[in-house]
């Protein structure tokens, strides 16, 4: 397939075009190459002839035509998103911007398209989303596809009024559209804002490791490649109109996880004394959903998907690569807000 991918050199977006080029697709990127993005994160596969890269905000409507003028897309995989919750609270504007009007954007400019091609049964607008849109769980249950929506931060808000509208232009449209919703992501290129990056550096910094509140938060961690083979799984064979929840069948406690990257470390590159010396329990984020997990029952079933990648198989890949790309890592840190406790003016 030709594959126009938005938000390619984000974190999630940049494991998608990896993993799309080396399958023999071809990728066009599209990225505004905001804070959190790095072309640093699509080197392996940059110099490959089915590889093309375009800077456009997707809050540009003119050059999103041209871009599907040009190029003549089979599928789009939209991942052009904010999507730091502690960014959200600060300011949520961009939010709103980038993820509703971002979407709207797209849809629209897929829909012309589409509409132009004489409406294609084989086109498809695949809406990479977040579990965050379904609100919390208790110390029970599952997220599943039918779980009503319950969104408690701006960003989870954004993200579900885009799932919305992608739903909605395929009812009002025809719009071949599929929607996947994932668990939390980790793993190689995870920009130094977020969790388990945040864990591996502040430690080999020897500076206190920030953890919210008591730890007790609960996510089910997903390996970022496990994802990107999921989510190409989904544009190839998934049902149009249909929502597939993605996690990675690993849940832990945030303290949990955060302990076995400082055994990991402990291991890795020892010091006089124990990383987990330095974890420091500090306010809680507002608003803090208490657990996330995933059903995945039909990605599994319906596709014949499921996660290769355990969380401690997963955990030593990336601490083992944060140790071994320190020239990747290293310019980030002097990019604005990173560093810095962010999400508190609430």
């Amino acid at each position: 397939m030709k594959i126009l991918v938005t938000g390619g050199a984000g974190f999630i977006g940049s494991a998608v075009v990896r993993h799309a080029v080396r399958a023999g697709h071809s990728v066009i990127n599209v990225d505004a190459l905001t804070y959190a993005a790095n072309l640093a994160n699509v080197a392996p596969v940059a110099n490959s002839p089915l590889y093309i890269f375009e800077q456009v905000d997707i809050r540009d409507r003119a050059e999103l035509d041209r871009l599907f003028a040009e190029y003549q897309p089979d599928a789009v995989m939209h991942l052009a998103a904010e999507s730091h919750v502690d960014r959200s609270i600060d300011g949520p504007g961009d939010f709103i911007e980038t993820n509703i009007t971002g979407t709207f954007n797209m849809l629209e400019a897929a829909r012309a398209y589409w509409v132009r091609k004489g409406k294609p049964e084989d086109f498809r607008f695949h809406h990479i989303s977040t579990d965050e849109v379904y609100g919390t769980l208790g110390e029970t249950g599952q997220f599943t596809e039918e779980t009503p929506y319950a969104p408690n931060s701006p960003y989870s808000a954004s993200k579900a009024a885009s799932d919305h509208l992608v739903r909605a232009w395929h009812e009002t449209y025809g719009l071949p559209v599929l929607v996947t919703n994932c668990s939390n992501n980790y793993g190689p290129y995870h920009f130094p804002e977020k969790l388990i990056p945040v864990v591996i550096l502040k430690a080999l910094a020897g500076e206190p490791i920030p953890v919210y509140g008591k730890g007790e938060n609960v996510r089910d961690w997903l390996y970022v490649e496990d994802h990107a083979d999921a989510l190409l799984t989904v544009v190839e064979k998934g049902e149009v109109g249909r929502t597939y929840n993605i996690g990675g069948e690993n849940e832990r406690t945030n303290i949990a996880l955060v302990r076995t990257i400082c055994d990991i470390l402990d291991a890795k590159r020892p010091k006089a004394a124990p990383y987990a010396d330095q974890i420091t329990f500090v306010a809680d984020r507002p608003g803090h959903d208490l657990r996330y997990a995933i059903d995945p029952t039909r990605i599994r079933e319906e596709l014949g998907w499921r996660p290769s990648v355990t969380v401690e198989e997963g955990l030593e890949r990336t601490v083992q690569w944060y140790l071994d790309n320190e020239d990747w890592w290293r310019p980030l840190l002097e990019r604005k807000g990173v560093g810095q406790r962010l999400g508190v003016k609430a």
